[in-house]
């Protein structure tokens, strides 16, 4: 799995796992819902930092609990 991939995929696990659709997400994090469907699909190829940190806050977890999923053990070596 790319990398792009597995944080989509980190995304959707946990506003499921919280209970919360992405516009809400959107809402509490201070990121606009068209930036979170991008990172969601193939428009963004690399989420930012910043993005992903505004939705650790609006999650109310650390970019750390984020991280830490199995999602990213076996990511692909991506070279540009």
């Amino acid at each position: 799995m790319r990398t792009k991939e597995a944080i989509a995929n980190r995304i959707l696990e946990l506003c499921e796992h919280k209970h919360v659709s992405v516009n809400a997400l959107a809402n509490i994090s201070g990121v606009a819902p068209s930036t979170i469907y991008s990172m969601l699909n193939e428009k963004s190829k690399n989420p930012g930092v910043v993005s992903i940190k505004k939705l650790c806050d609006g999650l109310e977890i650390t970019v750390r609990e984020f991280f830490d999923s199995d999602l990213f053990d076996d990511t692909e070596q991506e070279i540009c």
